[in-house]
């Protein structure tokens, strides 16, 4: 007989375990000259002879072939070659789970004339024992399930904790880092070969392998991903395909696939996580698909917090985020231009043809500068009608980029069915000042080329140059930060005043003014703050500003105590989202207001909701504690914001200032009437007062308190007059005589 030594001896050996199985059979059935086991797949799992030959394995994989077409059979008495009697005892979990065949060679008996006993009565001796071989090995076997279903939800959770952690602290640079890892670790947990997170319309692609050279994986999924996608749609679930490609299958995938729909907040469908494995490897199951599904909501968390969901580039914040990390790191090198991008008119777009026309142009415009960036450069939508592009390029070669973007701008057709409907943009060129600490700096030349195109007649490209006298005196009004140091310090800042009106039928409302912020120039002009608090906000000079206005408000304000204590009067104060980031200013002004000797419910302090939303946490504490002094609290410009609703929530708000742009065109404008309708509702329900700003006409007036706003404010209701000449109307008049009359009557309403 062929004799072949075992592969792995150590593995081969019953072990204590399985010992006092050896001893019983071999009490019962002396005849037994070995013992083994075998697994379902005809591999030794132990034995007690450490070499077999091929007709005992021949006569195992005849086991298993019979064991499978009978899956109730017992087992099997066979003769080798040479007479010798082997016993194969079939070990089932329950009809059709093979556990395994327990092999037991028998020794020739005395007088070869004697033959071995037959099979129902070897079984029937040793039915005992086997059957707790049996249990014994179904018992351990669920065990070890559940420790592995255990290690499994271990590192489920593991991997889930490492993710909430990774997002709460925004360890990526724009979001794509965290892309990177989240598909890194979704490979590695879920022991895929490949994983691809594609987002068509975002221009977002991501491949990981776990080998090196997997390029059909690639090839396979830039092939078939918009099929996966459009199944895994279909059912709205993550779709799973372990059925491999076959000649009986040739509609199946050459891969185990595991397909997960990317779902945006509306429910709509922009992308895919796919993960592939190969043919013999372990087939995914439900518990994959779940951790999948899980991965491709945070990957899809990460994407709408880093690209715009308008033009699919990057958001603003996840934009300066890359230039700081990539542009102004300590190890950059080479030169980097930026692209200011300026749509043309594009109030008259919304205005002739409505704003979901808008919308669709600048989405269009956005997918052109995905389509032409080239490698490592990228954009972002700053503002509305505003976009940025970095370039790892110098001037010349971005200005012959910017000037295709222009033109491919020309050729969008967001309005097939209006021709004369003309799409532009203004572009503006130049170097990035890498060394600058803030975005704003590093792209004002480009801001300030952009704006000289649109002098220019717009539709144009400049570049910013030192010899282009015109660009370099607009690049230098930027020195109006200067202007306004000095005004500062030369006490050359005054405050107007406002009439905030309310309407007829307002219960218990009762007039006020906002307080608004005039600098006289070095002539003895006044300047509005449209002049000067672009450059304030540049240049990090609000804080400063801001204190002033308080301290300024409080202490022309105090001589009058007396008098406005007698009037149902009110004074609204602006300050800005920079105070608001700045440590010391909170507890300023609670300290001026609770020490100014003046009544607190005089005052309402305003911050715009884009600056609420930014520091939602300081603005919440600020607020929370002015209204426990007793003052009032607005929320102005609200509307346009990407947060009404949950800052409603959380913060304790008294008045919200409805936008002017809403209000501007509340009569034209049917969308723009709805919002107005629809804020003031909302505001109604839950107990907050509406203002509307900029009322220019008594039309508007009437249109927006049949709305339902509670106050109007524009030159309708008031003009703005010096805050010292309205305090001393005040003083001259009785207390007790009935309010003035505002600087330009109110409508009838």
């Amino acid at each position: 007989m062929q004799e072949v030594l075992f592969s792995e001896p150590p593995r081969g050996q019953p072990g204590t375990r399985f010992d006092p199985y050896v001893r019983l059979i071999r009490s019962l059935f002396p005849r037994a000259a070995s013992v083994s086991m075998f697994g379902p797949d005809g591999n030794v799992l132990w034995s007690t002879d450490t070499m077999t030959g091929p007709d005992l394995v021949n006569a195992v994989e005849d086991a298993l072939l019979r064991a499978a077409a009978e899956p109730s059979t017992p087992g099997q008495l066979r003769l080798l070659e040479g007479g010798q009697a082997v016993y194969l005892f079939v070990l089932w979990d329950r009809p059709g789970a093979l556990r395994g065949i327990v092999v037991v060679p028998c020794r020739a008996a005395e007088g070869m004339e004697r033959r071995p006993p037959d099979f129902a009565f070897a079984q029937s001796l040793l039915a005992p024992v086997l059957e707790c071989l049996r249990r014994d090995l179904t018992s351990g076997a669920a065990i070890d399930e559940l420790k592995e279903s255990l290690r499994g939800m271990d590192r489920d959770l593991s991997l889930l904790l490492t993710q909430g952690d990774s997002a709460q602290g925004a360890g990526g640079a724009d979001g794509a880092q965290d892309l990177q890892v989240l598909l890194q670790q979704t490979l590695e947990h879920l022991r895929s070969g490949s994983a691809a997170l594609l987002v068509p319309e975002k221009n977002l692609t991501l491949l990981r392998s776990a080998g090196a050279n997997r390029g059909a994986d690639t090839q396979f999924l830039m092939r078939s991903h918009r099929q996966l996608a459009a199944l895994a749609q279909q059912q709205r679930e993550p779709l799973i395909r372990n059925q491999i490609q076959s000649a009986s299958a040739p509609e199946a995938f050459p891969y185990r696939v595991l397909c997960c729909p990317l779902r945006s907040r509306t429910d709509r469908s922009v992308g895919v996580l796919i993960l592939l494995r190969d043919a013999g490897t372990d087939s995914y199951t439900s518990r994959d698909a779940h951790i999948a599904q899980i991965m491709a909501r945070k990957s899809m968390a990460v994407i709408e917090s880093s690209y715009d969901s308008l033009s699919g580039l990057y958001s603003r914040a996840a934009f300066e985020r890359r230039v700081r990390s990539v542009v102004t790191a300590p190890a950059a090198s080479g030169p980097w231009s930026g692209l200011y991008i300026d749509v043309d008119q594009l109030h008259a777009i919304n205005e002739k043809c409505g704003m979901h026309v808008g919308d669709a142009a600048l989405a269009q415009l956005g997918e052109l500068l995905r389509r032409r960036l080239p490698p490592g450069a990228f954009g972002a939508r700053i503002s509305g009608d505003r976009f940025v592009l970095m370039l790892p390029a110098q001037v010349c070669d971005a200005e012959a980029f910017a000037e295709s973007v222009r033109q491919g701008a020309e050729q969008l057709a967001f309005q097939p069915d209006n021709p004369r409907l003309r799409f532009s943009v203004s572009i503006g060129v130049a170097l990035v000042d890498v060394a600058a600490d803030e975005l704003a700096h590093a792209l004002a030349a480009a801001e300030t080329a952009c704006r000289a195109a649109k002098d220019r007649g717009r539709n144009r490209v400049e570049t910013y140059q030192q010899s282009d006298v015109s660009i370099v005196r607009r690049f230098a009004d930027i020195g109006i930060a200067d202007r306004l140091r000095a005004a500062i310090d030369g006490g050359r800042l005054h405050l107007d005043a406002q009439l905030i009106l309310p309407f007829a039928g307002v219960h218990g409302g009762r007039p006020h003014y906002e307080l608004l912020l005039r600098m006289t120039d070095e002539q003895g002009h006044t300047v509005g703050p449209d002049s000067f608090l672009s450059a304030a906000t540049r240049y990090q000079l609000m804080p400063a500003i801001d204190r002033w206005v308080v301290n300024h408000a409080i202490e022309v304000l105090k001589p009058h105590a007396a008098v406005l204590q007698g009037q149902a009067l009110g004074f609204a104060i602006n300050f800005s989202g920079q105070s608001l980031l700045d440590d010391a200013f909170s507890g300023m002004l609670l300290e001026r207001v609770a020490g100014s000797g003046l009544d607190p419910r005089l005052f309402c302090f305003e911050l715009t909701e884009n600056a609420t939303v930014t520091s939602l946490a300081r603005a919440e504490s600020l607020m929370t504690s002015l209204r426990r002094l007793g003052c009032g609290v607005a929320l102005d410009d609200f509307g346009v914001g990407l947060s009404s609703l949950s800052c409603l929530r959380q913060l304790p708000v008294t008045m919200l200032k409805i936008d002017g742009s809403f209000v501007r065109d509340v009569l034209k404008d049917p969308r723009a009437e709805s919002m107005v309708h629809a804020i003031a509702q909302l505001a109604r329900s839950m107990s907050i007062v509406t203002v509307a700003e900029y009322i220019e006409t008594e039309a508007i007036s009437t249109r927006v308190a049949e709305l339902g706003v509670d106050y109007g404010q524009g030159f309708a209701i008031g003009r703005p007059m010096p805050l010292v000449d309205l305090l001393s109307e005040l003083t001259v008049r009785d207390t007790s005589g009935p309010f003035p009359a505002p600087p330009v009557a109110a409508a009838s309403h």
